[in-house]
């Protein structure tokens, strides 16, 4: 075998490991014409409107939005701007360098990570997802994490559950109002194609509980391999989770020391001007590390966590979970943030160390307690006060401050620090929980000495040609039997009653932590802790007036302990609750609330075009079609959970 055969043997081996599906089909349509393949679509043709900050909110005034302000309750109130953002996004198998070594991945648009969407509080977005994965036969979907999606569930976009994939060659449009505000990513939600490329940020642009200059945008912390996720599955469900090379931050790092000249691959900067204050939006879309974040000699003032404006305070060390977020103890002369998967924390930096240093380490660090990295002291960006961050790798400019000795660990920040500005106070007894049943959680190797995760007793399992949703389309409605064509492994828990209150307590004995997360609603942290949760007195003071209790989507299981969450049936739907660990995920740690489910049905009666849910019943029905007709011969092979 000659070298042009071995390479091109390689390549082809590589994508078709890569993809978790099998076999080749003529992609036709009996009743359409065939589609034709379209390069993907970079550019629109139509010109890009960036959101502009409300009258009043100034560098002085960030707490002001408009006629709305910082104390405005968002769960009841949202601009009525008038205003569309809209986005065309092409998801395509490329070869990308993020750390300067190539490798196959996907990318939206050409990058990694995708493009960031912006829009301003109350604003409509849609989002065009066009699927060019061909070659490689991968369905595809938009899910925007943490957004509650209020009476908008069929565009949370997660597979088996609201949605058939998007199968090649077609397009979904994804059309949702901005009713909360802050900063969040989007990603795909169909097994682990988010952790091959299929990600990006999310702005909603509104007040703020701290003043800043300048808004540097999001800072994405990621881990990467040089081998795609796929290739690490096998690995991932029979021994566990593997050890991943290095991670990025906003899709870019280096690979190798900085003094060996084999290093590859370039770093994240940023400029600062000393004296000026400056927003970061910083955002874990890990797969599974948890990150502390440091800029060495500066201190971090946090203003928001996940979606929930917070009352401001300074730090030298935050820890976030995947979801949301968590802090530790101050470290003396640098600040640290821990972020677990999916976690994000908006903060203000202060520009005031320029007598110390001209540039400096912005750092994620791996947490080795529940995250395996190989790289864990270089996944480093650049801070530059005054000057230009296009010097090489060799120029002076290259930062020669030192880390601290961080404590490594995975934890989330104590209640009392995360204070919400919208307080509201609630005080129920256990009793009065419409839905108040512990959920264990646990591991077991199935049939198929396969590793699965297991809540309230079901490893999830579902199907991506028949997503819950559809159920409501297909059959009746009986109140009796809610879902009739679900199964135990599809892990649904029906809730039907409106405006009540579910307590789901959570807990393991295993030495594992968790980062869980639920679609379509903030929830409240009851309890988090160690060992099992005791209800002996049977009394909840659910009161975050005083600060008591954090407000989030996504809070950390602990490991051997237990997480205690109270939700609002507030806004129906099939709503997913999972661990955000992408291994863990696909290893069937989820199980799913429909919520509300007559008016799920009601809502889908609105028939096809724009009525009623904008028709959704008929979009559904279109996409499932389009889905089922590419997987005609039945040879795309889901594996893992199937979300």
């Amino acid at each position: 075998m000659n070298m042009r055969t071995l390479l091109w043997y390689m390549t082809y081996c590589l994508i078709a490991h890569t993809s978790a599906y099998r076999g080749t089909i003529p992609f036709e349509h009996p009743e359409k014409a065939t589609i034709p393949f379209v390069p993907p679509i970079y550019v629109s043709d139509k010109p890009k409107t960036y959101p502009k900050a409300c009258p009043g909110n100034t560098p002085m005034t960030r707490d002001q939005w408009c006629e709305y302000s910082l104390w405005t309750d968002y769960t009841d109130t949202v601009p009525d701007t008038g205003v569309t953002r809209e986005f065309w996004f092409d998801v395509h198998q490329a070869t990308l360098a993020p750390d300067g070594r190539p490798r196959w991945a996907l990318a939206i648009n050409g990058s990694l990570p995708g493009p960031t969407v912006e829009a301003n509080w109350g604003d409509t977005v849609v989002i065009h997802l066009r699927n060019s994965l061909a070659d490689v036969k991968n369905g595809t979907s938009l899910h925007i994490h943490g957004l509650r999606q209020h009476f908008t569930n069929p565009m949370d976009g997660v597979v088996s559950v609201t949605q058939c994939p998007i199968a090649p060659g077609y397009t979904m449009t994804y059309r949702w109002r901005a009713t909360q505000y802050g900063t969040t990513w989007y990603h795909s939600h169909i097994g682990l194609q988010t952790w091959e490329g299929v990600y990006g940020g999310v702005i909603i642009h509104g007040p703020a509980s701290g003043n800043y200059d300048e808004d540097k945008g999001v800072v994405l912390l990621s881990d990467w391999d040089i081998n795609t996720v796929d290739e690490l599955w096998g690995e991932a469900e029979t021994v566990g989770s593997p050890t991943l090379d290095t991670g990025l931050i906003n899709g870019n790092n280096v690979f190798g020391d900085d003094d060996d000249s084999s290093q590859t691959g370039s770093r994240f900067s940023t400029s600062f001007v000393p004296g000026k204050s400056y927003r970061l939006r910083v955002t874990n879309v890990a797969c599974d590390t948890q990150f502390k974040f440091s800029i060495d000699h500066h201190t971090l003032t946090v203003i928001a966590m996940d979606f929930v404006p917070i009352k401001p305070y300074k730090t030298t060390a935050i820890n976030i979970s995947i979801g949301k977020g968590a802090f530790t103890a101050n470290t003396e002369n640098v600040n640290l943030w821990k972020l677990n998967t999916g976690q994000r924390y908006d903060i203000i930096v202060l520009a005031d160390q320029a007598k110390v240093a001209s540039s400096f380490w912005l750092r994620a660090t791996p947490q080795l307690a529940c995250s395996f990295s190989n790289n864990a002291d270089n996944i480093r960006g650049i801070i530059y006060y005054e000057r230009s961050p296009g010097a090489s790798k060799s120029s002076s400019l290259i930062p020669s401050t030192t880390g601290y000795t961080l404590t490594d660990s995975c934890d989330d920040e104590p209640a009392s620090k995360l204070i919400p500005i919208v307080s509201k106070r609630l005080s129920l007894a256990a009793a009065d929980f419409y839905y108040n049943e512990n959920l264990p959680v646990t591991a077991a190797v199935n049939e198929n000495n396969l590793l699965r995760w297991y809540i309230n007793g079901t490893s999830m399992h579902v199907t991506w040609s028949q997503p819950t949703l559809l159920d409501f389309i297909q059959y009746s409605a009986n109140p009796d039997n809610p879902t009739e064509s679900t199964t135990r492994d599809r892990a649904v828990l029906s809730i039907p009653k409106a405006d009540t209150w579910v307590l789901a307590i959570i807990e393991t004995a295993m030495e594992a932590p968790h980062p869980i997360h639920l679609h379509g609603h903030d929830f409240l942290v009851v309890a988090q802790g160690n060992g099992s949760w005791s209800t002996t007195s049977r009394n909840l003071n659910l009161d975050y007036a005083a600060g008591a209790l954090p407000k989030r989507d996504t809070a950390l299981l602990p490991a051997l302990g237990h997480l205690v969450l109270a939700f609002r049936t507030d806004n129906p739907g099939a709503w997913l609750m999972h661990c955000h660990i992408g291994w863990h995920l696909d290893q069937g740690f989820a199980l799913q609330f429909v919520e509300r489910e007559p008016e799920i049905r009601r809502m889908f009666e609105g028939g096809s075009g724009f009525g009623g849910w904008w028709g959704y019943g008929g979009m559904m029905r279109e996409n499932c079609e389009n889905w089922n007709w590419y997987n005609r011969g039945g040879q795309v092979v889901e594996l893992g959970a199937g979300i």
